[in-house]
């Protein structure tokens, strides 16, 4: 029998149980699955935290405002920047997006991104022209800055 536990350990352990409850032999092998499947459940529980952007900041944050922001399919953002630094993710759709002087690119599910202070955004677009596209973004404030410029 070959046992595979990178796969999904906890179901290969259950897997063996039949096994040794036919050869019946030996306790000690019970007792080693079962410390094996205790051991695959805790793994499966375990927190696991996966970077998502780092970005650097001369600034004093006092504030954090938070928003979550929809776009109905195919919308688009006008050229703006932002008084203070922008964070966020894209929680469901994909997005156009274009600093000045970066190439566009295309940021989907679960991406990052950052829009430096004082810097234009060229695109913040739905890249889809049928489904909504949602963010999450976080505008880390020194003041009481406005959100967000439109650029002429």
């Amino acid at each position: 029998m070959t046992i595979n536990f990178r796969q999904n350990p906890f179901a290969t352990l259950i897997k063996l149980i039949p096994f040794i409850m036919k050869k019946k032999k030996d306790i000690v092998l019970l007792i080693i699955v079962s410390f094996l499947i205790s051991n695959a459940m805790a793994q499966q529980n375990e927190i696991t935290r996966k970077n998502l952007e780092s970005a650097l900041m001369d600034q004093k944050v006092t504030k954090v405002e938070i928003q979550e922001i929809s776009f109905p399919p195919g919308q688009t953002a006008p050229k703006h920047l932002h008084p203070c630094p922008v964070v966020g993710y894209i929680k469901s759709g994909s997005v156009l997006f274009q600093i000045e002087g970066k190439e566009p690119m295309i940021l989907k599910e679960g991406d990052s991104f950052h829009e430096p202070k004082n810097v234009n955004i060229i695109h913040f677009d739905n890249a889809s022209k049928d489904k909504e596209m949602t963010f999450i973004a976080f505008y880390l404030k020194e003041d009481n800055e406005e959100n967000e410029k439109m650029v002429h």
